[in-house]
């Protein structure tokens, strides 16, 4: 089992989660984070880090958002680890809670 970032992290990039993962398996894109499955070992620390509710267990994924499994697969790939947290982007909270932002997803640095 795995924990997965989903949508609402597009543009909101908050990295709280970085800085309590014992096993350092996020990666960083431009505009979004991303969790590498194969070395998740489902810990729980970073879901209740997220502060626009971002992250969630692989079981707990919601429907429409089951696709972010395999986009943070993917991505994990491409992305460099990051190990620390960093500043948000400025205008994170606007971005909170939009809805369809899968088009938003800068996939290449």
């Amino acid at each position: 089992m795995t924990f997965v970032v989903g949508e609402n992290c597009i543009k909101c990039k908050h990295t709280d989660c970085v800085e309590v993962c014992p096993v350092d398996c996020f990666y960083e894109g431009p505009n979004f984070l991303v969790i590498h499955p194969d070395e998740c070992i489902d810990c729980a620390l970073c879901e209740p880090e997220c502060p626009v509710n971002a992250i969630f267990s692989e079981d707990e994924l919601p429907e429409d958002q089951q696709d972010f499994l395999e986009i943070n697969a993917e991505l994990a790939e491409k992305w460099p680890n990051i190990t620390e947290m960093k500043d948000s982007p400025e205008d994170a909270e606007e971005w909170d809670g939009v809805p369809n932002k899968r088009d938003k997803l800068i996939r290449e640095w």
